[in-house]
């Protein structure tokens, strides 16, 4: 049996969820940003359909949401959280930090997130 490059170098493969088009990588900390507030419905959005209406979305009780730049980072506490979406099964996620990726479509113009 062949042991991954990563831990042939000592690293491991850091944890990473996926709903639909929406990627949440594991990072250690989660530096300095702008709070996301909750929506109109009281949950943390992620990332919302542009066809559909339909989100990923979190708890706000149980994670803090934050914006650098174009960046979106995720802040779990220490119970855990689920990531919701009408169209998906939830998703738990443990305690921890988090970068929030969308999944992107080819455009021979420019790259774009995929729209629900």
């Amino acid at each position: 049996m062949r042991t991954p490059r990563s831990e042939q170098r000592g690293r491991s493969m850091p944890a990473q969820y996926r709903q639909g088009d929406v990627l949440l990588c594991r990072v250690s900390k989660v530096h300095s940003g702008s709070p996301v507030p909750p929506d109109a419905g009281g949950r943390l959005v992620i990332a919302e359909g542009e066809h559909s209406g339909h989100a990923h979305a979190l708890a706000p009780e149980r994670a803090q949401l934050f914006r650098r730049g174009r960046q979106l980072l995720l802040s779990v506490g220490a119970d855990g959280t689920a990531l919701s979406h009408e169209e998906h099964s939830p998703i738990l996620l443990p305690p921890g930090h988090y970068l929030i990726r969308r999944q992107r479509e080819y455009d021979p113009r420019a790259s774009r997130p995929v729209g629900d």
